[in-house]
């Protein structure tokens, strides 16, 4: 409690954490390295699991860290073979006529299978190795885009590529944007980066001049998970965006939620007035679609229309009707 005072210095007051990591010694043959070690991996857990407490290192602590080391070396390698392959999900309107589809990478370990997202896109980002994996998305969707627009059924697709903070942020991103589509020879008005709001949010001035920078190319914006964050309206207002996405936690109880409903309803509005696109994603029931369309949302994507699969099926369900 001392510590956590606060003190001063100069004409300055400072407030200090204190985080802490033990380990316990029973006279087992732990060499003094191993016992530091592990006070430190205690300590590095209290950080990352908000700061100012203590811990006591637990062998599961070290076995996530040695799990997380290496998934990080299979990740590497990931990237050196080329072991990413492209899912695609379709978006629609409300004639189920195909707008355009998102792109979703995948893993596919040669050990571990399909490997999703959501398991190792938070450690590439850690390691920094987001923004290599994060350009071969761009290329590889745009390379696709390049494909689609010489058959006169997918000409007008859009193809929606997400975008994270540090990729967006990279010094160079206008310029790998710009050199993508020089090389494939695409429309631009036919690339929609998908960006969170809290990409948008730390640095609202920097994201608005890498935003019109691209916007002048003819880049869309789409402002994906619309709802789930704290948009503050005077900065929605600023930002070059063409569309809002409605979360899927708000779709996905509809139908037994009013206050579902009701924030449904309101960011359809807000888009109304600003004069922005709206479309749905997680949309899995008619009666799900049927709700949105009476709010006014008339562009969707979820299972209902497709699940996220290889080109190839997709082609296949799309292409030969």
């Amino acid at each position: 409690m001392a510590l956590s005072e606060p003190y001063q210095l100069d004409a300055h007051e400072y407030r200090n954490t204190l985080s802490i990591g033990a380990t316990l010694f029973g006279g087992q043959a732990e060499t003094l390295d191993t016992l530091f070690k592990q006070a430190d991996i205690a300590m590095y857990h209290v950080k990352n699991a908000g700061r100012n407490d203590f811990h006591f290192f637990d062998p599961k602590m070290q076995h996530k860290i040695e799990a997380k080391n290496v998934l990080e070396k299979e990740l590497r390698i990931a990237l050196q073979q080329n072991q990413f392959q492209m899912h695609y999900q379709i978006q629609v309107n409300a004639q189920l006529q195909a707008l355009g589809v998102e792109a979703l990478i995948r893993w596919i370990h040669p050990q571990r299978g399909l490997v999703a997202p959501n398991d190792f896109i938070t450690l590439a980002e850690e390691t920094g190795l987001i923004e290599p994996i994060g350009l071969w998305v761009l290329d590889t969707a745009c390379a696709q885009l390049h494909a689609w627009q010489q058959d006169v059924r997918t000409r007008q697709w859009v193809m929606a590529v997400n975008v994270c903070a540090k990729q967006f942020k990279h010094p160079d991103f206008v310029a790998q944007v710009r050199d993508v589509l020089q090389r494939h020879q695409i429309s631009a008005g036919h690339l929609k980066l998908e960006l969170t709001e809290s990409l948008l949010f730390e640095n609202v001035d920097a994201t608005i001049l890498t935003m019109n920078q691209l916007k002048k190319m003819g880049v869309r914006f789409s402002l994906d998970d619309f709802g789930t964050g704290y948009s503050s309206l005077q900065y929605l207002k600023r930002l070059p965006l063409d569309q809002l996405k409605i979360d899927q936690s708000f779709v996905r109880d509809l139908e037994g939620m009013v206050s579902d409903k009701t924030i449904v309803h309101t960011i359809i509005a807000m888009a109304k007035s600003l004069q922005l696109d709206v479309i749905a994603e997680g949309v899995e029931t008619p009666e799900q679609k049927q709700i949105l369309l009476e709010k006014g949302c008339v562009n969707f994507q979820g299972f209902l229309f497709g699940r996220p699969m290889p080109i190839a099926q997709l082609e296949q369900e799309w292409l030969t009707n």
